[in-house]
C-alpha cells in the first residue's frame, strides 16, 4: 500500500514474507499465489506491498538467470504486488524446525554476508516498480554478541563500507538507490538503537543506516522518543522500520502470568527476554531460561522478543507492546516531515503462537495478516497520511 505524507512524500506499507519461508524460487512464486495475492484481495486494494525475503538459494537462482528475474517481476505485476524492500536478515533455513542462533549466521565478519547482500541489492534494483527509485534492505546488526571482538568489529565495518561502494556503483548503473538498515536486536552486538550510533558513525556512509524494529525497541525497554531523538541528533538515517509488537508481562511474579508466558516458550525461534532493574537492563537469551528458577528478577515487568499479531491482544494476563509501536510511528511519520518511507509489518511467528491462537489454515492466516495491515494503515491515516489508489 502507498500513502501520501503531508510533506508530499510517498510512504510504502508492506508485510514481510518471511512468515511464509521458502528456500527456492518456486517456493517464492508459490508464496505470491497462495498467500500474498489473497491478502491483497482481502484488503480490497489493487496494489499491495510485500517485504520479500529471498533465501540464499532463491537469490542465487535469480542472480544466475535474468529470465527468471524478469519472470518474478512479471508475476508480481500480474498479482497486484510490488516490492520496495527486502528482508536480508535471515540467510537461509528460516523455515527449519529450530532456527534459534543460526539466524545470525553468516554475520558481517563473513564475506558471504557481503556477497549475499550485494546480490539482494542488485535483485531489488530490478524488482522496484518503474516509478520508484529507492529500495531498502534490512540486515542483521553486525553479529551475535559472543566472540565479537575489536578485530571482528573492524572486519564487519570494512565489509559494510565495501557494500556502500558497490551500492554507489549500482545507482550509477541503474538509477536505483538501495540503502541498508542494520536492525538492532536483543542479544546482538548492536542490541539497541543507542548501540547502533557508534558503528554507523564509524562506517560513515549515507547508504548504511538503521532499521528500527518496534518489537526489538520495546523488548529492550527503549523509549521511542528518546531513541529517535538520539538517532536524529547523530545524523543516523532510518531507511526502514519494521512494525511489530513484543510480549509484555506486567507481573511476572504471579504464577498465572508465568504459566501464560510458558505457552509462548517454543523450540523454533529465540525469544530474548528483558527486564529493567536498578542495575540496568537484564535479560536472558530465551524465554524458557527466564522462566527457569531465578534467572531474572520478577519484581518489574518482563518483555519477550516474540512478535505477536498487531491487531490481537494476547490472552490476559499478558499484553503486547503495541503502545510502543504507536509512539514510534508518531515520531517517525506523525510530524511535518517523514523520517522514513518504508514500513514493513513483520509478524513471522504466526505458526509459533500457542495452539489456540495459531491460524488453522491459509485462509485464517491471510485474514490475520490483512487485519494487521488494516490496523497499520489506520494508524497512519490517523496521523494524517492519505491512502493512495
Amino acid at each position: 500500500m502507498r500513502l501520501r505524507h503531508p510533506d508530499g512524500s510517498t510512504v510504502h506499507l508492506a508485510y514481510c514474507t518471511n512468515v511464509h519461508p521458502a528456500e527456492t524460487l518456486d517456493g517464492v512464486l508459490a508464496q505470491l499465489r497462495d498467500h500474498c495475492e489473497p491478502v491483497r484481495r482481502r484488503l480490497g486494494t489493487d496494489r499491495l506491498g510485500i517485504g520479500l525475503w529471498l533465501a540464499r538459494g532463491a537469490a542465487e537462482e535469480l542472480s544466475a538467470d535474468p529470465a527468471a528475474l524478469r519472470g518474478l517481476r512479471a508475476e508480481l505485476d500480474g498479482r497486484g504486488l510490488e516490492v520496495v524492500t527486502l528482508n536480508g536478515f535471515p540467510y537461509d533455513g528460516f523455515g527449519a524446525e529450530e532456527v534459534k542462533y543460526r539466524v545470525y549466521k553468516p554475520d558481517w565478519t563473513d564475506p558471504e554476508r557481503l556477497e549475499h547482500t550485494a546480490d539482494l541489492a542488485r535483485l531489488l534494483a530490478a524488482l522496484l516498480p518503474d516509478d520508484v527509485t529507492e529500495g531498502t534492505i534490512s540486515t542483521l546488526p553486525l553479529a551475535w554478541r559472543t566472540g565479537f571482538d575489536a578485530a571482528a568489529r573492524q572486519t564487519a565495518h570494512s565489509a559494510l563500507r565495501t557494500l556502500a561502494g558497490r551500492l554507489d556503483a549500482l545507482e550509477e548503473e541503474t538509477g536505483k538507490s538501495i540503502r541498508i538498515g542494520l536492525e538492532p536486536e536483543p542479544g546482538c552486538t548492536v542490541e539497541t538503537t543507542a548501540d547502533a550510533i557508534a558503528p554507523l558513525t564509524a562506517i560513515g556512509s549515507p547508504r548504511i543506516g538503521i532499521c528500527v524494529d518496534t518489537c526489538h525497541l520495546a523488548t529492550s525497554f527503549e523509549d521511542p522518543s528518546t531513541a529517535l531523538d538520539a538517532l536524529h541528533a547523530a545524523g543516523v538515517a532510518i531507511p526502514k522500520v519494521q512494525l511489530s509488537a513484543a510480549l509484555h508481562a506486567e507481573r511476572p511474579d504471579r504464577p498465572e502470568v508465568r504459566a501464560a508466558l510458558a505457552e509462548f516458550a517454543e523450540p523454533r525461534f529465540l525469544h530474548q527476554t528483558r527486564t529493567r532493574s536498578g542495575a540496568g537492563l537484564l535479560g536472558t537469551d530465551d524465554l524458557d531460561e527466564a522462566l527457569a528458577g531465578q534467572a531474572l528478577p520478577d519484581t518489574a515487568p518482563w518483555r519477550a522478543h516474540f512478535h505477536v499479531p498487531l491487531h490481537a491482544r494476547p490472552v490476559a494476563p499478558l499484553t503486547s507492546t503495541l503502545p510502543v509501536l504507536r509512539e514510534a510511528l508518531a515520531g517517525l511519520v506523525g510530524g511535518p516531515v517523514a523520517h522514513t518511507r518504508h514500513l514493513e509489518v513483520e509478524t513471522y511467528t504466526w505458526q509459533a503462537l500457542p495452539a489456540e491462537l495459531r491460524p488453522r489454515d491459509r485462509d485464517q492466516l491471510a485474514d490475520g495478516i490483512a487485519a494487521e495491515l488494516t490496523l497499520a494503515r489506520d494508524l497512519l491515516t490517523d496521523l494524517g497520511l492519505k491512502e493512495l489508489p
